[in-house]
C-alpha cells in the first residue's frame, strides 16, 4: 500500500470533471505528519485550515466528518502522511460562485518519505529558483491549490544532491522554499521573511517562532535579500514532516552545518525532534 483515498467519506480516487478545485484550482490543502496512528499538530493545521476557508469564503467545515476520515484512513498504521484536501465542489462552468456550495472533501494516506539521516545532521543543499512567487496579500499565507509556480520551480532542477529551491518574489525579497519555510540567524538572532505578500504560512514555521519567543530568542521578521541571507551563520529550513533541516549550500555558497557552529538551529531542532518526532 503507497496511497488510500477517501473522497465525500467513500473509496475513490477520482473527482466530477466539473469540480472547481480541477478546473480553477478553487480549494485547499493540509499535509500532515501521522505518528503513533494520529495527526500532529492537528490543531494548528485545522486552525489553518479553517481560517482559509473564511478568506476563501467557504461554507463551514465539519472537523468531526475529517477526523472521522482520518481515523478510518490510519487505522493500523504506525507513521505516515495525511492530505487533506477541500474544494469548492462540482458547479457549472464560468468563475462565479456557485450556489448552493458543495464542498469536496478528500483525505489520503500514503507512507512517510524516506529522507537520509544526513538531511537532519549534515544538512541539505539548495537551488535558488529562477521562478519569482506573485505578491498578492489576498492569497499570502493560504495553502491554497494554485502551486504552479512551485511546480514550475522544482521543475528547474534534477540533481539529487539539490534537496530543495530558494524562491524569492518578483520584487527580490527572500520568501521560502518550494516545500519549506526558511530561516536563517546573524549574530545569535532569528530572521524569518515576512509572508505578507507571498508565500505559505507553514504550521512548523509558526512552531519554530513560538519556541523562539519561549526559549528567548530574538525574532526578526521582514523584507530581505540574499545578502541577507548569505552573511548568515546558520541557515535552516521547516516543514511539518520533517521538522528542521540546516542547509549547507546554496549556489555556490556554503555553510557551516557542524554542531559547533549552528548552535540556535541545533537547540530549535533538538526541541522540535522531542515534542513531534518521538
Amino acid at each position: 500500500m503507497t496511497t488510500k483515498t477517501l473522497i465525500n467519506g467513500d473509496w475513490s480516487e477520482t473527482v466530477s470533471y466539473s469540480d472547481r478545485g480541477l478546473n480553477y484550482g478553487d480549494g485547499l490543502f493540509e499535509t500532515i505528519a501521522v505518528r503513533h496512528g494520529k495527526p500532529v499538530q492537528w490543531e494548528q493545521h485545522w486552525r489553518r485550515l479553517q481560517q482559509s476557508c473564511e478568506r476563501m469564503r467557504f461554507p463551514v467545515l465539519d472537523e468531526a466528518q475529517w477526523l472521522a476520515d482520518i481515523a478510518q484512513l490510519c487505522a493500523g498504521q504506525d507513521t505516515g502522511v495525511i492530505k487533506l484536501i477541500v474544494t469548492r465542489g462540482p458547479a457549472m462552468r464560468g468563475y462565479r460562485l456557485p450556489e448552493p456550495v458543495n464542498l469536496t472533501r478528500i483525505v489520503s494516506f500514503s507512507v512517510m518519505p524516506d529522507y537520509p539521516e544526513s538531511y537532519w545532521q549534515q544538512g541539505v543543499k539548495l537551488h535558488l529558483c529562477e521562478m519569482r512567487l506573485g505578491r498578492n496579500a489576498h492569497l499570502a499565507g493560504m495553502k491554497h491549490l494554485n502551486r504552479l509556480e512551485h511546480v514550475l520551480a522544482r521543475a528547474e532542477w534534477s540533481d539529487d544532491n539539490i534537496v530543495e529551491g530558494l524562491l524569492l518574489d518578483s520584487e527580490g525579497y527572500v520568501i521560502e522554499g518550494v516545500i519549506s519555510n526558511i530561516f536563517w540567524v546573524k549574530d545569535q538572532q532569528l530572521f524569518t521573511p515576512d509572508l505578507s505578500q507571498c508565500g505559505v504560512v507553514g504550521v512548523m514555521r509558526e512552531t519554530v517562532i513560538q519556541l523562539a519567543q519561549e526559549m528567548d530568542i530574538s525574532l526578526n521578521c521582514g523584507q530581505y535579500i540574499l545578502r541577507d541571507l548569505y552573511a548568515a551563520d546558520e541557515v535552516f529550513l521547516t516543514n511539518s514532516l520533517v521538522g528542521i533541516w540546516p542547509v549547507r549550500a546554496l549556489g555556490g555558497s556554503r555553510f557551516d552545518t557542524s554542531e559547533q557552529a549552528m548552535p540556535v538551529t541545533r537547540k530549535l531542532q533538538q526541541e522540535i525532534q522531542r515534542r513531534f518526532f518521538v
